[in-house]
């Protein structure tokens, strides 16, 4: 167990954090405390609570000390380590408190700015007012802030934020200062203001990637925490593997984040394209393709399929053979993506993460189209022939997506049980089911130019395959699905 010098509690707040969840107490307060530790003074965090939902008192009963469980495996060996992590310095609610958080950031050691507050909150609610009490929206709340910051300043050029949100959408941090500009425009603030946001702070594109499932089975905790003997209500679970990668052309980043070097999970460059690619083929898009398929075969968890030899060897056809090839690029070669890839199984293999393939299948529509589509694309241009495993990850998909309504919900079935089918195209398959034959409902789901932005029908051999695979694994003919695919 790591022990964290009490001396550290003494540090600035130097940090604004939006959100208490477990993803930013899992990663990016991790990096600061790990920073901390090592004598670089990266400061401690103020962290703004924005929900209504629970409240900050176990932070305050506990000092903002919380106990980090990081377990798996890291490069063929298990890891297990518990470390107290003593960033946080206090909590403050946006509902209760905004008055003191805004007095806050008036404070000069305060330069950076992070967040996660859901895919949803970097959006733009124009009619959100950053002068409320608290705003509504984070963006309001964000504009708020560096409206006291501006004026506390009297607008000094040096007194800016680096502003990093982790928000899992494309150009995060550019995202988020075109809805900040537009809304301090149609609230219509000073344009000197405005001004002084696009060229004192810096917002930076970033990428987070770390499972961090968060609070710990009941019955686990007791076990963990009957080993280190004492009790702790914010203790949170994460893997070993970590990743931070920051957009960070603009000098002034690497002044703020000076303690970057502290872990190579902490990556700084001016452009995080590749970690974007990486993560969301290799990682993101394998779980799309193996869902369903691992559902079927009745494996519960990403952890159970790794145990099973029919599903390593068809993950390694898939991630190898076929994702792989159709990836390489200036940006990325092969050895950097099966570097990846190595260590992604390795996190599939996670003996303690509990990640449920019905979890993965929410969305499963919007998944397949943003992951896997531009791959079964890309692979074609290369290859011009019919991946195989992909085919059936698409196959796998399609009878998933098997359903009908059931009052405001949708669900399939499956060797006589239910399952719940969470996407926002269960309507239009549940429609498609009841009136095509399987050949004419791939053909149709296949050439929906709006589900795929493209003709899938196009692709040679890939239709008749499609057919193929949903034929076999509707009769219960695994093992044929998987010789194919795997003998490709």
């Amino acid at each position: 167990m790591e022990i964290p010098d009490p001396g550290l509690l003494d540090l600035p707040e130097t940090v604004l954090q939006f959100g208490t969840g477990v993803l930013l107490r899992g990663l990016p307060d991790y990096f600061i405390d790990k920073a901390n530790k090592a004598g670089l003074a990266a400061g401690r965090i103020l962290v703004v609570k924005s929900t209504s939902r629970g409240d900050t008192d176990a932070f305050d009963r506990q000092d903002g000390l919380y106990t980090l469980c990081v377990q798996g495996m890291e490069n063929g060996q298990a890891i297990e380590k518990f470390l107290i992590q003593a960033t946080i310095s206090r909590v403050l609610s946006a509902q209760h408190e905004w008055q003191a958080i805004c007095d806050a950031v008036k404070q000069k050691p305060i330069r950076l700015i992070i967040s996660n507050t859901t895919e949803v909150g970097i959006s733009l609610d124009d009619t959100d007012d950053p002068l409320a009490m608290p705003p509504r929206s984070f963006p309001g709340k964000l504009l708020a802030v560096l409206l006291a910051r501006y004026q506390s300043s009297n607008a000094h050029p040096d007194q800016g934020f680096v502003i990093i949100p982790t928000e899992l959408i494309p150009d995060n941090g550019q995202r988020l200062q075109q809805i900040v500009v537009e809304l301090a425009k149609i609230r219509r603030l000073p344009a000197e203001f405005i001004d002084w946001i696009e060229k004192a702070c810096v917002f930076c594109n970033s990428l987070v990637d770390r499972i961090v499932p968060g609070k710990l089975p009941e019955s686990i905790q007791q076990e963990i925490e009957a080993r280190l003997g004492y009790r702790d209500e914010l203790m949170i679970q994460a893997e070993p593997y970590r990743l931070w990668a920051i957009e960070a052309s603009d000098e002034r980043v690497q002044q703020v984040i000076h303690w970057s070097g502290i872990d190579e999970g902490l990556v700084l460059a001016a452009d995080i394209t590749r970690f974007r690619e990486l993560k969301l083929r290799l990682l993101n898009g394998t779980h799309t393709f193996c869902c369903g398929l691992a559902y079927f075969m009745g494996l519960d968890t990403v952890t159970q399929a790794m145990q099973h030899p029919d599903i390593t060897k068809f993950l390694h056809q898939l991630i190898f053979a076929e994702m792989i090839p159709a990836m390489i690029s200036p940006q990325i070669t092969r050895e950097m993506a099966e570097s990846f890839a190595q260590k992604v199984l390795e996190r599939f293999a996670n003996p303690y993460l509990k990640h449920h393939w019905i979890d993965i299948t929410v969305e499963y529509t919007a998944k397949m189209r943003m992951r896997n589509v531009p791959l079964l694309l890309a692979y074609y241009q290369r290859m011009n022939q019919v991946p195989m495993a992909m085919a059936l990850g698409f196959a796998a998909y399609l009878l998933f997506m098997r359903g009908e309504a059931r009052g405001q919900h949708y669900v399939g079935a499956w060797a006589g049980n239910t399952y719940p089918i969470r996407d926002s195209q269960a309507a239009y398959f549940a429609e498609c089911w009841k009136k095509y034959t399987i050949a004419e409902l791939v053909k149709q789901v296949l050439g929906n130019v709006h589900l795929w932005q493209t003709d899938l029908t196009q692709l040679p051999g890939f239709t008749e395959t499609v057919i193929q695979y949903v034929d076999h694994l509707q009769q219960g003919r695994l093992e044929i699905c998987f010789h194919q695919a795997i003998e490709a």
